[in-house]
């Protein structure tokens, strides 16, 4: 086939161009930043560019909607990327008469749901402006799905894998320099997670997959999970110096932490901490049944081969922090730098 694929330069873009062209498509990348994979044709522009989008999707068969803004972008910069912008790629798609557009969610859509696991029929309750744009762009998504194009939405727990930074590299650097890592209260919540090579292949399942099928809302995430202790500890026993995981007071942590947050002077977001505090998982059940697609890393096998790349890349990926602006770039730490010499 030939594929647009949106976000191209981003970490699950990148990832998918090299699959998909190494599965024989020929391939079309769209992002704002030059290219950051080996494959296909690249072309640098926005996704709010109706004409372009236009000349794009006229000689695709399908298109893949990697594309957003992550939730440290401003507020009205995260509404007009994924909202505006998942807007003006469908409705390229639907005038170019693409077969289908898979729409690359989130499981952010749910908030902070009250049930574990929860389901796809879970009511969409965001809670801070990047979940909001999510689940808005999942209703534009279902309006163009209802007018007839093939819209498959894929709800992702947060995906992890070779190139992903953000607050992992926090984890990996403190590892690597020998230092123990805190968690809030016990750390015994469960957080489930996704490796980037399921991602993938659920994207590919997802384009391949018979229009009735293909066209529905799956959530995707590891099977196999533990505890946030359970996976930190693995880092630090992988970095080889005998560290551990120390829990700090769950409730003076987190009024700190928000505290930092409003004064900008630390990375960690407020709907991520409320996450840190309570279970996090989603019922794959449907993607199983309906796709036949069952993920082949766990969490802990996830984060453990990013740990790796950091670590055979460590130059590279200590390059200067730019605030996460996107997944491939470590996070500033602001004051929490300074804590790590409590550690």
């Amino acid at each position: 086939m030939n594929i647009l694929v949106t976000g191209a330069a981003g970490m699950l873009g990148a990832h998918l161009v090299e699959r998909l062209t190494g599965d024989g498509h020929a391939v079309t990348g769209l992002d704002l930043r030059e290219a950051t994979h080996g494959g296909g044709r690249h072309v640098v522009g926005d996704i709010r560019d109706t004409r372009l989008l236009a000349r794009l999707a006229a000689t695709a068969d399908a298109v893949v909607h990697c594309a957003a803004a992550l939730p440290s972008y401003p507020d009205a910069e995260i509404r007009s990327v994924i909202v505006d912008g998942t807007r003006a790629v469908l409705t390229a798609a639907r005038d170019a008469e693409v077969s289908r557009c898979v729409h690359v969610s989130s499981t952010a859509v749910y908030g902070l749901p009250a049930v574990v696991p929860t389901t796809e029929e879970y009511p969409r309750s965001p809670v801070d402006p990047y979940s909001r744009a999510k689940a808005a762009a999942e209703e534009v998504a279902e309006e163009f799905r209802a007018g007839g194009l093939c819209v498959p939405i894929l709800r992702p727990k947060t995906f992890v894998g070779p190139g992903r930074m953000g607050l992992f590299a926090m984890l990996f650097e403190w590892a690597e320099e020998g230092r123990h890592f805190p968690v809030l209260g016990r750390g015994d919540v469960r957080i489930q997670m996704f490796a980037m090579a399921d991602l993938v292949d659920a994207v590919v399942t997802v384009l391949d997959a018979p229009e009735d099928v293909a066209n529905d809302t799956y959530n995707l995430a590891a099977a196999e999970f533990g505890t946030l202790r359970e996976d930190f500890q693995a880092v630090l026993d992988a970095a080889g110096h005998g560290r551990r995981v120390v829990s700090l007071p769950a409730r003076p942590a987190l009024g700190a932490l928000r505290l930092l947050e409003r004064s900008r002077l630390s990375p960690v977001y407020g709907r991520l901490l409320h996450k840190l505090m309570a279970d996090s998982y989603v019922s794959i059940d449907k993607a199983a049944d309906r796709l036949g697609f069952r993920p082949r890393l766990s969490n802990q096998d996830a984060i453990l081969l990013t740990y790796d790349w950091w670590r055979s890349r460590r130059t590279a990926a200590h390059r200067p922090a730019r605030s996460g602006r996107t997944s491939r770039d470590p996070w500033k730490q602001g004051a929490l730098s300074l804590a790590k010499f409590f550690f």
